[in-house]
């Protein structure tokens, strides 16, 4: 991939991508201490840390319409959304800035006459309005939940905001408005009276504009339709929402793994019929698995699930977790106990605490984790978890459907469709799958039925549909190549670390749920002698270079430094050195010349 500039959407020129370019060392410093010259340069970032300039817009334009003035607008997709921001914030934010906090729900306006396909989408809109100094606690909520209005959503929304379609709730335009702006929309919207009908006549010369007048009730019955057909037209077939349930249904049957075709979709292609014995479980319906807006929420519901499932208590976090895993089981219950090492000794030390009579709601684990790439030993947490009660959540988003089975030895399987399924960097998606063989199934069904709601944007079920249709045949390139890569560190001298499931300590656990004829994945870490090594092979290495991970393209980070720059004593005492490089390895067929080429600039480092 030609280089990226500082600051540029990856993949280039694309609007809704999911990461951003830090193609130097020193630039991923720059961002973490806040410094405009990495600041000002970026068009986007990773969507759950940087709010998208299409959302930012958004808020904006409410604010301006609706809000007071120096107020921020935070915006969700739905009442509940919003009302656990609201929530969060009110519990963690002092009370002397909460004066001016508020909801403003954008709904439909009934009298527009929508068609039957756009309210089907549900194109609604919560803001959270607050002022500035409350701004870092509505952002801890949207980073932590996933909970946040896609870009996508965002975009389509404010079109009909600004087209007075989508409007506060309980307020209804009026056949007889005070005074309409221009706009693109239908003549209803639009008309103005004949100067000639102004009561007093042009005064000195200038005409008053605009003006309105009575509409008969013949202009209104013609309005309703021309405004109805240009709602459909603009807004209902765009989306192009014949697709949707279809869509979804494909995802859900390639996650349960019995659609693995790669052909075109539409409104009424037969799916394969859902084994019951996908992925070696039985009584697995559809509707066990779960999509949601991103992998994060899929955690979080999870968890805010498994609360009212189950008596509320403390987790578990074993193992080194992705960042806001950790946050979500601290800030949003009871607390949890964090194993950072994952290793046998914590399951030791756990099983000590549990014949001890400590009783615990869930352990949540990555298989592998991100960035070591160690797994956890499944078999003997899923024997703990059935003596002493408490629901095991597996997040496999690197180890992806392809190349590992967990959902036997898991009450709840989680991962992150942004990455490796998707695999195009340019939308947001998450799933969760409920065994249903699990003890803890009828009640998290119940409360799923009565609580969940589908905020996944059609826009974005669609790009990710289309996305994922050849995920089989791209984890087995990655596969392929990763172990390429791996060859070549393992032999290095200047590499003291090389971090794969192939090679880890751990391979054992791995291989207990490595499907027939799978791989290893396609993420890798490595750690290099000094420091200076670690810059040299990162600033050279002639690949994207940004947050996220499971791309098609190979893309490298300093994980650590991005990750958990405030606690790098913390991450080290866990074992993760700060200067670890990961590689998200992709599908280009030089990957092993590019990570040599860089090898040598390592190389040419004095010490």
């Amino acid at each position: 991939m030609p280089l990226i500039e500082l600051g540029d959407s990856i993949p280039p020129n694309t609007a809704h991508a999911v990461s951003v370019s830090l193609p130097t060392w020193k630039s991923n410093i720059g961002y973490e201490e806040g410094e405009q010259w990495v600041l000002s340069t970026m068009i986007t970032g990773y969507p759950r840390f940087f709010i998208h300039k299409s959302i930012q817009a958004f808020g904006n334009d409410i604010v301006a319409e609706h809000g007071l003035p120096g107020q921020q607008a935070m915006l969700f997709p739905t009442r509940k959304t919003a009302n656990r921001c609201l929530e969060f914030i009110r519990n963690k934010a002092p009370l002397s800035v909460q004066a001016d906090l508020g909801i403003l729900h954008l709904i439909l306006d009934p009298a527009k006459k929508a068609p039957d396909a756009l309210q089907s989408v549900m194109p609604s809109i919560s803001a959270v309005l607050f002022t500035p100094e409350v701004f870092p606690f509505a952002k801890q909520y949207w980073q932590h939940s996933g909970d946040g209005v896609s870009s996508r959503r965002a975009e389509f929304c404010h079109d009909l905001f600004k087209e007075s379609i989508l409007v506060p709730e309980g307020k209804v335009s009026s056949p007889k408005p005070p005074q309409q702006k221009l706009g693109r929309g239908p003549k209803r919207y639009r008309r103005q009276a004949s100067v000639d009908e102004h009561p007093n006549g042009p005064t000195n010369g200038h005409h008053h504009y605009p003006v309105t007048r009575d509409v008969t009730a013949e202009e209104e019955t013609a309005d309703n339709i021309e405004s109805s057909r240009f709602l459909e037209e603009r807004y209902g077939r765009n989306l192009d929402l014949s697709l949707v349930p279809n869509a979804k249904s494909a995802i859900r049957r390639r996650i349960a793994g019995v659609l693995i075709a790669d052909g075109e979709l539409d409104s009424t292609t037969a799916l394969p019929t859902m084994d019951s014995n996908a992925r070696g479980i039985s009584n697995f319906k559809e509707d066990d698995i779960y999509l949601v807006p991103c992998g994060m929420n899929a955690i979080f519901t999870t968890h805010q699930t498994l609360l009212k499932a189950r008596e509320p208590r403390k987790s578990i976090n074993f193992g080194f977790p992705y960042v806001d895993t950790l946050k979500i089981l601290q800030k949003f219950g009871p607390g949890a106990i964090f194993y950072g090492r994952g290793s046998s000794a914590d399951l030791d030390d756990l099983e000590e605490r549990l014949k001890n009579g400590e009783r615990f709601l869930g352990l949540f684990c990555e298989f592998p984790g991100n960035p070591l790439l160690t797994c956890p030993d499944l078999v003997r947490i899923r024997r703990l978890a059935d003596t002493y009660d408490f629901a095991v959540v597996v997040d496999e988003t690197v180890g992806t459907f392809v190349n590992v089975n967990v959902l036997p030895f898991a009450d709840v399987v989680v991962s992150s469709l942004t990455k490796i399924f998707s695999g195009d960097c340019n939308v947001m998606g998450g799933s969760m799958i409920l065994n249903p063989n699990s003890k803890y199934y009828a009640s998290m069904k119940r409360v799923m039925t009565e609580e969940f709601e589908d905020t996944y944007w059609a826009e974005d079920v669609i790009f990710m549909e289309r996305n994922s249709r050849d995920f089989q045949s791209r984890i087995d390139r990655v596969n392929a190549n990763a172990e390429a890569i791996c060859d070549v560190l393992n032999v290095h001298p200047l590499v003291t670390n090389v971090y794969y499931p192939k090679y880890n300590e751990t391979r054992s656990n791995y291989e207990v749920c490595k499907l027939p004829g799978a791989g290893y994945g396609g993420l890798l870490s490595c750690t290099l002698k000094t420091t200076a090594h670690a810059m040299a092979f990162y600033d050279a290495i002639e690949t994207a270079k940004g947050p996220s991970l499971g791309t098609n393209f190979t893309l490298t980070s300093p994980y650590v430094l991005l990750a958990h720059y405030q606690e790098l004593d913390w991450a080290r005492s866990c074992g993760v050195d700060p200067d670890l490089l990961r590689i998200s390895v992709g599908l280009e067929d030089n990957l092993v010349s590019i990570v040599t080429k860089a090898l040598k600039a390592a190389e040419a480092v004095s010490i």
